[in-house]
């Protein structure tokens, strides 16, 4: 059974935080307003705009013991993140969550932020929100639509998406829990208490800047561990800025994705947008959904 934490009211507190890479202090300040906008007030940790020195908003010591005060704290009711990029592995089995089961609270994030969805699913069963940080708030109306979804997820509200439809689509119906995140974490975290639990899931994966033969590693390191064989559905989101070496790997993202998993008979949906760029709407990470994936067009739904 799944975890719903509260949905939020008016007057509630969402914390910022960053427990990876470094984030300048003014570039948060678009966050605030939109959620003060909401009607929520807002608390920002010490690590945004910190005088870290290096790629971390602070040592693995400071983010950890920020985020853990965070999760402890009865009265946030939510936690954005900065930003990710690395770090959230380096101090995940640090944390203590005691109190953060009885008490659990919305945690949004991608990315990096796969980790700690992961984790939260895998060891106890709570429920997060896959979507945008406090970053790509600084995007004006190319990002409005997608930012909302956020707060339709944390006032107990049921998005539903759609996409066109992709050449390359395996059409069918599926429902399951929601699972994913980054390509990347979801290799990294194969073998950890983070790892995920796929069988009769819906499986979305997305990255950025990586090399076709990387994405071709990873998705194989995926499929030799046996997630994709007992999925119910696979969503693939977007794979931005991809790079190639010098002597070319040969195939497109999309033909190197769907090699890798054409033997499979659930639904396959091609460039659902979930992503590292502006389109990344905001997934409940162990909430029910539905996946139709037609000759059109496929809808994502939570039920």
């Amino acid at each position: 059974m799944i975890i719903y934490p509260p949905y939020l009211k008016a007057g509630n507190t969402i914390g910022i935080t960053c427990p990876a890479g470094y984030m300048a202090k003014d570039k948060v300040n678009s966050c605030i307003k939109k959620l003060q906008d909401w009607g929520y007030e807002v608390m920002v940790g010490r690590t945004i705009g910190s005088n870290s020195k290096n790629y971390f908003s602070a040592s693995d010591e400071d983010r950890t013991n920020e985020l853990q005060a965070m999760l402890d704290d009865k009265n946030i009711h939510a936690i954005i993140f900065g930003r990710g990029g690395y770090g959230m592995g380096r101090i995940i089995d640090k944390l203590n969550f005691k109190k953060f089961i009885k008490n659990p609270k919305w945690l949004i994030g991608f990315s990096d932020i796969t980790v700690m969805h992961s984790h939260l699913l895998n060891n106890y069963s709570i429920a997060s929100i896959h979507g945008p940080m406090a970053n790509a708030f600084n995007i004006k109306k190319e990002s409005d639509y997608y930012i909302n979804t956020i707060q339709t997820i944390l006032l107990g509200k049921k998005n539903k998406y759609t996409c066109d439809h992709h050449k390359l689509n395996s059409k069918g119906k599926a429902t399951g829990k929601l699972i994913g995140g980054n390509l990347a974490l979801l290799a990294n975290i194969i073998g950890t208490e983070s790892d995920v639990d796929t069988k009769n899931k819906i499986l979305f994966i997305e990255d950025v800047g990586e090399y076709l033969y990387n994405v071709d590693r990873m998705l194989h390191q995926l499929k030799r561990s046996g997630k994709f064989d007992k999925l119910a559905g696979l969503i693939i989101g977007g794979f931005t800025d991809m790079k190639d070496t010098e002597r070319p790997f040969g195939k497109s993202i999309e033909t190197i994705i769907k090699e890798i998993v054409q033997e499979y008979n659930y639904p396959i949906c091609f460039h659902f947008p979930v992503s590292h760029s502006t389109e990344n709407v905001a997934l409940k990470i162990g909430g029910q959904y539905e996946l139709k994936v037609g000759p059109k067009k496929t809808t994502l739904q939570e039920i």
